[in-house]
């Protein structure tokens, strides 16, 4: 059955009674991220803190109707019947801490959201020497099919201390009977029987969570893609894209690059997802673990550039390293771009700094971890703020550097390396700088005697005389033009003002709104006492007409 994606978004109220959380739709909206990233986002909810050795990514079967589903599951400490509830209401959030991923309180719902339909979720834990186990449904088709008003979340827990399976019941045994039969209508596990054998797998502690009903692309086929590789989950269109049998080899090689792979291959994003290899934690995607792969140790020719962020107002000194160099492939493939992760895990990969079209920064990777930057809170990308401007500047300034140092190695001339000099010695081959992507080139001898035969003499002296005096006058004017720090804080300035006409004119909106909304009580009231002054006059008139009479 094709299931139409819903306007899903924020969810901002939540009031758990009687063992369920009812939690009201206020603002929906969402998110377009590639499922890959959304993947990734469930793989970093696989609680590395609270214990866990391993994550199992995979796909099984819906045996209600034979369609995929997908399933995580980790080893961890697992979540009792309080802590599954706040897990599923969104908004809730135990990280207060600056120093931590996961603030927000909405990276489960949306994730899971955004790959399927419905989710549920079994968990066992052991806290406070009570051992319990808890079952949670949250699913779209329940809510859209019984035409609820509210997004109820039912959930059944059970104290499993004494070795068997006790329900715990928060209300009346009424609300407990009926979340179960809701669990088992809407779920795959049409049984209590089948619900229960769910946990034996888990152990003694330990989540599962099973997505259902896989949200299907326009063609009526579903965006995730099981088949092309026994190993992988791969985003569908992803795949499709480019893979025509015409494309050429350079073509083919590109798209075979982890900086491609990752756009469609979740075993491709999660094994550079990292930057520091986990200890005593593996992530296994359809029953093979990835592999982790560190970007920096691949690239040639590295170079480790000391960065000191300036944060402004604050007092911390933060210093930052980043790792430099050419691709292997360089300068065959084209790839270039920064790594940026923060605190450990990838926020925004192949960052492009350079400008498109230039042969500056032709195949110049890098890898940092920036943690004096906050990501944005679909953990995409970084928010936008001066200290961004600034990292990003000092980025281009990386590239330039390093570009300028070192793209000899790779057959480029360096910029400073332009100068025409006169030949030396006998014409056996003499390079020549394409201005147009910056290659060296050879000309053989014989060319070169036909040039100076078709070609009147040239006074060398006279062209290396101009040639001085243009350095000379091009020396003088970079002399006069803004340095690249000058132009950075220009930037960042320009940036701080436009933020401040971007709040003014909010400001300006809200008040307009709220001056406006004076004016129709205003009218209203006026219009009330109008009324109100007419019947007065009405009634004073029928008061007055008996005397008359």
């Amino acid at each position: 059955m094709s299931l139409t994606l819903p306007s899903y978004g924020e969810w901002s109220r939540a009031d758990i009674r009687g063992g369920e959380i009812r939690i009201v739709e206020e603002h929906l909206s969402h998110p377009n991220d590639p499922i890959c990233k959304e993947l990734n986002g469930k793989v970093t909810h696989s609680r590395i803190c609270n214990g866990a050795t391993f994550v199992k990514v995979d796909k099984i079967v819906n045996t209600r109707d034979n369609s995929p589903a997908l399933l995580f599951q980790d080893d961890g400490g697992g979540m009792d019947p309080e802590r599954i509830r706040k897990c599923m209401s969104l908004g809730y959030s135990s990280k207060k801490s600056n120093t931590t991923i996961g603030q927000y309180g909405n990276g489960f719902k949306t994730s899971t959201m955004r790959l399927g339909a419905d989710v549920i979720v079994f968990s066992r834990s052991t806290h406070s020497g009570r051992s319990t186990q808890s079952v949670g449904l949250l699913s779209y088709t329940f809510l859209r099919k019984t035409g609820q008003d509210d997004v109820i979340v039912p959930m059944v827990d059970f104290d499993i201390s004494n070795h068997w399976a006790e329900p715990i019941i928060y209300s009346s045994q009424d609300d407990w009977t009926t979340n179960l039969k809701t669990i088992m209508e809407w779920s795959p596990f049409e049984s209590k029987e089948q619900l229960m054998m769910q946990f034996d797998d888990i152990g003694t502690h330990g989540s599962k969570i099973i997505i259902y009903n896989l949200w299907l692309n326009d063609e009526g086929i579903y965006e995730l893609s099981f088949d092309d590789d026994d190993e992988d989950i791969r985003l569908r269109d992803e795949v499709n894209h480019g893979s025509s049998s015409k494309t050429n080899k350079r073509t083919r090689e590109l798209q075979s690059h982890i900086s491609y792979c990752i756009r469609y291959s979740l075993r491709a994003y999660a094994s550079i997802l990292y930057l520091r290899k986990l200890k005593n934690f593996s992530i296994i995607l359809r029953g093979k673990p990835v592999e982790q792969f560190n970007i920096a140790d691949d690239l040639k020719h590295q170079q480790v550039v000391t960065y000191k962020p300036q944060l402004g107002g604050t007092s911390e000194e933060v210093l930052v390293k980043a790792t430099i160099g050419f691709i292997k492939e360089a300068p065959e493939l084209g790839v270039s771009g920064f790594n940026v992760y923060h605190k450990n895990r990838l926020i925004r990969p192949f960052w492009k700094v350079t400008v498109d079209g230039c042969s500056k920064g032709r195949c110049v990777v890098g890898v940092l971890e920036a943690n004096f930057i906050n990501p944005a809170h679909d953990k995409q990308d970084f928010e936008r703020s001066s200290i961004f401007i600034r990292l990003e500047t000092r980025l281009k300034q990386m590239v330039n550097d390093y570009w300028r140092g070192h793209c000899h190695f790779i057959g480029y001339q360096p910029p400073d390396a332009r100068s025409v000099h006169p030949p030396v010695g006998p014409p056996a081959k003499i390079q020549k700088q394409c201005h147009a992507d910056q290659h060296i080139f050879e000309i053989s001898a014989s060319d070169v005697q036909k040039v100076h035969l078709s070609q009147p003499a040239i006074d060398l002296a006279a062209s290396s005389r101009n040639y001085e005096l243009s350095a000379e006058k091009a020396s003088r004017n970079a002399s006069k033009s803004p340095s690249l720090d000058q132009i950075c804080e220009e930037n960042i300035q320009l940036f701080m003002r436009c933020e401040e006409h971007i709040h003014k004119e909010n400001e300006l909106k809200q008040t307009i709104n709220k001056l406006e909304k004076e004016l129709e009580e205003t009218r209203r009231k006026c219009a009330q006492l109008a009324v109100h002054l007419k019947n007065r006059k009405q009634q004073k008139a029928l008061v007055e007409q008996p005397g008359k009479a």
